[in-house]
């Protein structure tokens, strides 16, 4: 009986080891971003690609967005096709990597960041299937009381 408890004992203990060390392999290597979009669109998806390409975390709801967009308090004046939350930021529409990462190194004041509308060019509308076209857009810094700043102009 004795040499059957040390053995679950030992099991134990190796199990717990392992579950650490599998949890330590399975934290995010960047910012978690939290992503809500419509089921069925492909230029959403594709922003997440590129988020996720430059080392952001991603994690997806597919319930649309606007819930997200005035719990986050970004004007629906300023809206586009999906919301996300980094680091304590809104995202609205399609915000590149760069500018996420600015964002949170530069840590302003602001509710965060938007490209209003869904521009050509902007990531996750560009690309072959756009004619590699840029639309000139600007990302817009928003503050609290719903006034917005260019935060860098795409031209």
């Amino acid at each position: 009986m004795r040499r059957f408890v040390g053995l679950q004992r030992r099991q134990w203990v190796v199990g717990a080891l392992v579950l650490a060390t599998v949890g330590a392999w399975a934290q995010p290597d960047g910012p978690i971003v939290e992503v809500w979009k419509d089921p069925q669109c492909g230029c959403c998806k594709d922003w997440v690609a590129h988020m996720e390409k430059a080392g952001f975390v991603v994690r997806v709801h597919e319930t649309g967005n606007v819930g997200a967009r005035k719990r986050l308090g970004i004007p629906d004046k300023l809206g586009s096709c999906h919301t996300a939350s980094v680091g304590g930021y809104a995202l609205e529409g399609h915000v590149p990597a760069r500018d996420v990462q600015r964002l949170l190194k530069e840590k302003p004041r602001a509710v965060g960041l938007t490209v209003p509308g869904m521009p050509v060019g902007s990531p996750g509308m560009d690309g072959p299937a756009y004619g590699n076209r840029l639309v000139p857009h600007d990302v817009l810094l928003v503050q609290a009381d719903g006034r917005s700043t260019v935060y860098q102009s795409y031209r």
